[in-house]
């Protein structure tokens, strides 16, 4: 795709927190606002526009405003329910999302309604959020993914009439690959000139790579939770996305280097464990045994990183054990100034193999030179 800007919605604070088992405090929340305006989100959804179970909505939105300091939208997600969209304009966001279902499985068989209705709720809808001079208006199409294509099109351009600045396109139960998110998106691409999002679930792990296909095909708007926290198997991985965006794509409004902050907060807080090799933010990612890849990243690190560590606030660990050849152990030994001949190392990775130990950096160090034994 060409390294044109799109924009980010975190919506850690609506999706992440409907993870079953989550409930975050006022403190919480204010403090993730926080990270995510370090690290350069463009918008964040809040949470749900509802009374009086969302009550705390109207100081958070507040809250986050004196946090941000303009520098992000700052949005609210609700139902096309008219005393939903009349607390929505009291809270006084940015941005209104409003939802409603596109698949005829969702209106018929959820709801109990016809294609008509969705028109007209929608319409109504918008036109009321309008009316509360709510700046910017999102419309988000719910279960898109199954959708009959002619009826989203209609919505879709209907939401564009009305006043919507933005479609949302929900693959609601994840069933999305990158090839039919693109078969999504490209119509409407081509039809609208609102701009499109979407919002993409990870039940089969496609979520961040549907994410970045729908940007390929046209669209411009993605929503992401920090470690992927959402319904079911979560959503696209907001630490992936700008990792992706910043280092491959290039674009640099982002700020990686505060993601591992960000998701040990998070994690710390929904009790959420981090494995050691998540991507960007795991503790093992740039920890290297084999001696096929030492030997590249001594040569040239971008053999075998597609970052420098130091730039997701990490370094580089070195192990020694069963897979680790003699090139390795000779190259590792001989920048601590330590020189040994061909038999004596051929020695050395013998023992250390044979061992059952994994040695770090200092101890394959502290061995060679007597102090310890593997």
């Amino acid at each position: 795709m060409t390294k044109e800007i799109c924009g980010i919605i975190d919506s850690t604070l609506r999706e992440g927190e409907q993870t079953p088992g989550i409930r975050l405090t006022c403190e919480n929340r204010r403090n993730i606002i926080a990270h995510l305006h370090k690290v350069g989100v463009d918008e964040i959804e809040l949470g749900i526009a509802s009374s009086p179970a969302n009550n705390h909505l109207p100081q958070l939105v507040a809250d986050a405003r004196s946090i941000t300091q303009a520098s992000c939208r700052l949005g609210l997600w609700c139902r096309c329910i008219e005393k939903d969209i009349d607390f929505a304009g009291s809270c006084r966001p940015d941005v209104l999302s409003l939802s409603i279902p596109v698949s005829d499985l969702h209106i018929t068989e959820r709801l109990k309604k016809n294609r008509d209705w969705v028109k007209k709720i929608m319409v109504g809808s918008i036109r009321q959020g309008l009316a509360l001079d709510i700046p910017f208006i999102s419309v988000g199409l719910e279960d898109a993914s199954r959708a009959d294509p002619d009826f989203l099109l209609q919505v879709a351009r209907l939401a564009e009439e009305n006043g919507a600045g933005r479609i949302r396109l929900a693959d609601t139960v994840g069933i999305c690959s990158p090839g039919t998110i693109r078969e999504l998106v490209r119509p409407l691409q081509q039809s609208l000139q609102i701009d499109i999002g979407v919002h993409c679930h990870n039940d089969f792990g496609m979520a961040t790579a549907n994410s970045i296909a729908a940007l390929e095909a046209g669209a411009s708007w993605f929503d992401a939770t920090v470690l992927g926290l959402g319904e079911r198997a979560g959503n696209c991985r907001l630490e992936e996305a700008v990792g992706y965006l910043t280092f491959v794509l290039e674009q640099q409004q982002y700020h990686p280097e505060f993601l591992p902050q960000l998701c040990r907060y998070v994690s710390s807080v929904t009790a959420s464990p981090i494995h050691r090799n998540h991507p960007l933010v795991g503790d093992d990612i740039f920890t290297c045994e084999t001696g096929l890849h030492q030997h590249g990243l001594a040569v040239n690190p971008t053999t075998y990183e597609p970052y420098e560590p130091s730039q997701v606030g990490s370094r580089r660990k070195l192990r020694f054990g069963h897979k680790t050849g003699t090139r390795a152990i000779n190259l590792q030994l001989a920048k601590r100034g330590l020189q040994f001949d061909d038999m004596q190392i051929r020695l050395l990775a013998r023992r250390i193999r044979s061992s059952g130990q994994t040695l770090s950096e200092e101890q394959l160090v502290r061995y060679v030179t007597g102090t310890t034994r593997p």
